[in-house]
């Protein structure tokens, strides 16, 4: 009876593992993975705090970011230093105006410029490559041969050509990173592709007469998602440091209006004067952000991996 018993409850045991095996999904298995990588999440978790301050630190702040404050204009060594008292909390800078509403300000601008650059080379670069890897043959020769004369074009040339040209604007700033920051991601799409479109589900639309547009949509971009979501999160830093850069050259955005890169260059140079705050604020939110990005980026990798399922 004893052993019956034992049986029955192994048995149960071996069930419940079986439904529970089949029961989780790719993507429920993904997140776990996900969530057991202790960086990945600290780095989401304060990917999540960086975008909070960004989307509300304005409702905290008590200074509008373009107001002097001409009490301590003059005396900023001296007055502007942080202080809860005066409103000021991260300080203010070399014109008296409030720091802590600047890096609100440059903190939305250099979220946004490098989740639409990015959000802009993904969807651009995927379909380019996909509809090349489907195509194949003459058309996928002469398309990625444009890719190839695009990216021996020096990129940032281009983009500070552009803004000269045109003006300083963040309208330019997307135009000019978008104009070529998709051509990796076409390459990666494009290999990626080769190897899909040789699979069952594929040549089995292809035999029920799916038009190849709707295979490329339905059935390659979807099984794409994995490496796109992964090139993503490491391309959103490299668009805030490409934005960062123009701006320390001072070709980004334009006053009132601030970023990451200008207040780093403002901050830049007044730390002889002792006025360290300027630098260290926005430098601070720069340099946790771009972590951030890589170590999620690092942690999709992993929990996306087909090799470690």
């Amino acid at each position: 009876m004893m052993v019956d018993v034992q049986k029955m409850e192994q048995f149960a045991e071996n069930l419940a593992a079986q439904e529970e095996v089949q029961g989780r999904s790719l993507f429920a298995d993904a997140r776990r993975r996900f969530f057991k990588n202790k960086a990945a999440v600290v780095s989401l978790i304060v990917l999540c705090c960086v975008f909070a301050f960004s989307m509300f630190g304005h409702m905290i702040a008590v200074w509008p970011n373009d107001e002097m404050d001409w009490g301590i204009l003059g005396q900023i060594a001296e007055l502007g230093a942080p202080s809860i008292e005066n409103g000021h909390y991260f300080g203010v800078d070399e014109l008296g105006r409030d720091l802590f509403a600047r890096v609100v300000q440059g903190t939305q601008i250099s979220l946004m410029v490098g989740i639409v650059g990015a959000l802009i080379a993904v969807i651009v670069g995927t379909l380019y490559g996909a509809i090349a890897g489907y195509t194949g043959g003459k058309v996928d020769n002469v398309m990625m041969r444009i890719v190839d004369i695009l990216q021996s074009i020096p990129y940032m040339f281009v983009l500070i050509l552009l803004l000269v040209v045109f003006g300083r604007s963040i309208f330019m700033l997307f135009v000019g990173i978008g104009l070529i920051s998709w051509l990796d991601m076409s390459r990666i799409a494009r290999g990626q592709t080769l190897t899909l479109k040789n699979k069952e589900f594929v040549e089995a639309a292809m035999a029920t007469g799916v038009k190849p547009l709707t295979i490329i949509l339905r059935h390659i971009v979807p099984n794409l998602l994995g490496v796109v979501v992964v090139y993503s999160t490491l391309l959103v830093p490299q668009m805030i440091l490409t934005e960062s850069f123009i701006s320390f050259l001072g070709l980004g955005v334009q006053e009132p209006n601030t970023s990451w890169g200008a207040l780093i260059a403002e901050g830049a140079g007044t730390m002889q004067y002792g006025t360290l705050w300027q630098l260290a604020f926005p430098m601070f939110f720069f340099i946790i952000s771009l972590f951030s990005f890589f170590f999620i980026g690092d942690g999709l990798r992993d929990a996306l991996d087909p090799k470690d399922q």
